[in-house]
């Protein structure tokens, strides 16, 4: 009883901006004085900054307040006429001698904080970089960008700052300059080129301008050069960007196909890129005026053994766009017979059933009933034997969209007359060996 006691009374003090620590067998209380704590969240503040009204918060609980839509001072309620905060630089000396004085009880010193970029910084920024890069002085364009992307690391306000400032939109123009110069990427522009992919990987998403100049002739060449180059970060920043870019872009530029591809097939770096991949190919083969060509060729590239590959142990997102895409090349002949011809294919689909998402099994049913028709009667009762009527059945209590349901009932029907010729097979004892993982 003592001790639950004293945890929450050490819980309340801490609630009161107070800090209770050891020292030998002593609890002392060290209580924080009342002027460095800030008026909103009532913790120590690490970066003072004053208003017009003369009350001093710390910067990041003010700067939420305002973009919570807040136009007044907290604790004047007075409307603001400017939203300047001026860095309090004698209270915050005063804070960080405060806690080196009491460090000796577990008080840690704040850091200085960097002074936050300004938009004006940002837009001079913006400005030289652009004529650097018309000038052809690659190397002071290459420092400038270096020099955003080191504002970028520091904190998401400064992120925020230099996005709203349209520093995306130069950066972008600056990224086609370079790409149109010879149709090839030359030694003195490529590390300024693989910089640029790196800081729009963060700008996104991109203003309708800068997807349509990303989207240009040039832009797209030598992105989709990075998508099949050799550096694995490269390649990561450039299937990023690709989702930025217009579908018709995609369709027109050599190389696009077999880049996302490689990236499926070969998912050595981050999550991210491949479930961007997998996004572009879903565009494709689901908007595209031109799909049925798309899909065809990408079924030649090898796809639905690569997405069946991507299945296995894939986490709810990637599951979901690889199913995604393979109901899609569902809806053609070709696609259908290369999908009932590899072995695995009803196996995985069934097995991610009720498993990974509701959007997943939709997927998957609309996959199974696409391949498994009143004509097929090995598939069906390949299906059963696979466990996938108990499935189908289960789905109905547990609920799904309407759609869903209907193909649901439609196969439950198929299946029912098929049961009988189903073997009881255990899942396990299927064949498995073309996986390159354990299924």
């Amino acid at each position: 009883m003592v001790l639950s006691w004293t945890k929450g009374r050490v819980f309340r003090r801490s609630r009161k901006g107070k800090e209770l620590n050891s020292v030998g067998d002593l609890e002392v209380e060290i209580a924080i004085p009342t002027h460095f704590r800030c008026p909103v969240t009532l913790d120590m503040m690490k970066d003072p900054v004053t208003l017009s009204t003369g009350i001093t918060y710390d910067r990041d609980s003010i700067e939420k307040w305002f973009e919570e839509g807040n136009k007044t001072c907290p604790v004047t309620k007075r409307v603001l006429t400017t939203f300047d905060m001026i860095p309090n630089h004698a209270l915050r000396k005063m804070i960080q001698d405060w806690c080196v004085e009491h460090r000796s009880f577990g008080i840690e010193r704040i850091p200085t904080p960097r002074i936050p970029v300004t938009p004006y910084e940002v837009e001079s920024t913006s400005t030289r970089i652009m004529s650097c890069a018309q000038h052809g002085d690659v190397n002071k364009c290459l420092e400038l960008v270096r020099k955003i992307k080191a504002w970028g690391k520091e904190s998401e306000r400064n992120k925020r700052c230099i996005v709203t400032t349209g520093a995306s939109l130069v950066i972008v123009k600056v990224f086609e300059f370079f790409s149109s110069r010879g149709g090839s990427i030359e030694n003195n522009n490529f590390s300024v080129m693989e910089e640029i992919l790196g800081v729009l990987t963060w700008m996104r998403p991109l203003s309708q301008e800068g997807k349509s100049i990303l989207g240009s002739l040039s832009s797209m060449s030598c992105l989709v050069w990075f998508l099949n180059g050799k550096d694995l970060s490269s390649r990561q920043n450039a299937a990023l960007l690709l989702k930025e870019v217009p579908l018709e872009a995609l369709e027109k530029t050599e190389g696009v196909f077999e880049g996302l591809v490689k990236m499926i097939e070969e998912p050595v770096g981050h999550a991210a890129a491949t479930k961007a991949c997998l996004s572009i190919i879903f565009k494709m083969v689901s908007s595209s005026k031109n799909r049925e060509l798309i899909a065809q060729r990408f079924l030649e590239l090898g796809l639905i053994s690569i997405l069946l590959e991507a299945l296995v142990d894939a986490e709810r997102g990637t599951c979901e766009l690889a199913l995604g895409v393979l109901d899609c090349i569902c809806d053609f002949k070709q696609g259908k017979e290369m999908a009932k011809a590899n072995a695995l294919t009803l196996p995985l689909v069934i097995k991610k059933l009720l498993r990974v998402s509701e959007l997943s099994s939709s997927f998957a049913v609309s996959i199974v009933w696409k391949l498994c028709d009143k004509t097929e009667e090995g598939l069906l009762i390949e299906a059963l034997q696979v466990g996938v009527f108990q499935k189908l059945l289960v789905l109905l209590q547990v609920g799904c969209g309407e759609s869903t349901k209907e193909k649901t009932t439609e196969l439950l029907k198929f299946l029912n007359g098929y049961r009988s010729k189903a073997e009881c097979v255990d899942s396990s004892s299927l064949d498995f060996k073309n996986l390159k993982k354990p299924f």
